[in-house]
């Protein structure tokens, strides 16, 4: 019996399990288990009246909840610990796990032992969603089935029903998911840029990057990694696999790897000194050169499938973006207004400022997660005309940036909206990319950008806003 037999099905049934971490992927860990028969404890630090109602619906499903901390001896008869994400992995309870041996899988590994079909994994610092989302789009449009979840949408637990045998479950997939990772295997896994990012969780870049290399542990020969290859550090954590490797870069890489690259107007694909047009870049409708590099990234993963260029060329062309990703949403007097809330670290933010010429009005702030705000300086230097601080982060943030640009503290979305309308031209850009993760002040990025674009909406509907004089 194989691991997937072991731990799918009805394996579980009368097994004592400890989920800790009740948020989204937890709760999916949770009602998988009960699918499964399993007998359930569920912890979390926080008191149950902070955490979601359905959580009080699960006592009532014969689940032993424990909130409010982490107490002694939880672990305590049972069989197996199941870590949400979030979690981190020094808390007490996982040490006295160890100490018994008691196995610790995180909500990912455990669905990955009982989905069937091929898994497509996409990691790296920014635009996994994107990459990740238009994976599934080419493999549709080619009339596979698809699933599409993890760090993105819904947890894998809550699809594993959902996958066969003839299946391609594309998975978006994080550091902290990668930490508790045993025997997932992706038949193809793409890398993308790796930069610094959750220094707050890992305290160390080199910390984080071994992290994300731990998704190549289980390649095979037969199974394909897509690489980024235009960081030496990327391409030398894509040399740890076993598998076959195909590079993608927006510059050529000369003759000696298979890779994709931009070409006179086009995304080609270049392998024994032969190159192969794939995608017109006039076809790209989501903004950015951080964007091209998403779609060439998906479209090398697809071709690692069999997926014919047309498909990958009809979904490129209809391909929107995902929301709260550099989302263009309205149109003020001549300022245009975009929603970039997905970008919850400092690389994401300069991607996008990377994406306009100037006139740009920036909104950061948020939680920092131990971010270098001062890698900002020579983005917003002649392009960002005024930066609009809040959150956690906004005195650090302001503090750095004030030698470049000049910055206003604000206290909530409200006064952003305004600030930045009522400081705008005709032609500028009011660019909500915080750098930071949401959860200072908002459940998360989805409700953070939500709310930004009702305030918008709610100035939008005024007969005639205030316009203060450019500064």
């Amino acid at each position: 019996m194989d691991d997937k037999e072991e731990i799918g099905g009805t394996c579980y049934r009368g097994r004592r399990v400890l989920v800790i971490g009740l948020a989204r992927s937890g709760l999916a860990a949770v009602e998988f288990l009960l699918r499964c028969g399993a007998q359930v404890r569920a912890n979390d630090r926080k008191r149950v009246e902070e955490l979601p109602p359905r959580v009080l619906e699960l006592a009532k499903r014969g689940v032993d909840l424990v909130t409010g901390s982490h107490p002694a001896g939880l672990v305590r008869d049972v069989d197996l610990v199941v870590l949400s994400p979030g979690v981190p992995m020094d808390i007490n309870p996982l040490k006295e796990a160890k100490e018994q041996g008691v196995p610790i899988l995180g909500e990912l590994e455990l669905a990955f032992r009982a989905i069937e079909g091929s898994v497509v994994a996409v990691t790296g610092t920014k635009g996994k969603s994107t990459t990740a989302t238009l994976i599934a789009d080419i493999l549709s449009r080619d009339g596979r089935s698809v699933v599409l979840g993890g760090n993105i949408g819904q947890p894998l637990t809550s699809l594993v029903e959902k996958t066969g045998k003839n299946s391609f479950v594309v998975v978006e997939v994080s550091s902290f998911q990668l930490e508790t990772m045993v025997s997932f295997r992706p038949r193809v896994v793409v890398l993308l840029n790796v930069t610094p990012d959750h220094l707050d969780r890992h305290l160390s870049f080199e910390a984080y990057r071994e992290a994300k290399a731990r998704i190549f542990a289980n390649q095979e020969q037969e199974d394909w990694a897509v690489v980024y290859g235009g960081n030496p550090l990327t391409i030398d954590m894509g040399s740890r696999s076993r598998s076959q490797k195909i590079y993608y870069s927006l510059d050529c890489m000369g003759d000696k790897v298979p890779h994709v690259c931009v070409k006179e107007g086009w995304i080609v694909r270049h392998e024994d000194a032969f190159t192969c047009g794939w995608i017109p870049l006039e076809s790209i409708s989501i903004p950015g050169e951080h964007n091209v590099e998403n779609v060439m990234a998906a479209g090398a993963a697809a071709a690692t499938l069999g997926v014919p260029v047309e498909a990958m060329r009809d979904a490129v062309a209809s391909f929107p973006g995902i929301p709260h990703a550099l989302e263009r949403f309205a149109k003020i007097a001549g300022v245009s207004f975009y929603d970039d809330s997905k970008a919850t670290n400092v690389a994401a933010a300069q991607a996008a400022v990377a994406s306009f010429d100037d006139g740009v009005i920036l909104v950061l702030g948020g939680r920092s997660k131990g971010a270098d705000f001062e890698t900002l300086l020579d983005d917003v230097r002649g392009k960002v005309k005024l930066v609009l601080a809040l959150g956690e982060a906004k005195e650090q943030i302001a503090g750095i940036l004030r030698s470049e640009v000049p910055v206003i503290i604000c206290t909530g979305l409200r006064e952003v909206v305004e600030r930045a309308f009522e400081h705008s031209e005709p032609g500028d850009t009011v660019l909500f990319s915080p750098a930071c993760a949401s959860f200072d002040m908002f459940a998360d990025y989805a409700e953070r950008g939500r709310l930004f674009r009702e305030e918008v909406e709610r100035l939008k509907k005024k007969k005639r806003p205030d316009r203060g004089k450019s500064k």
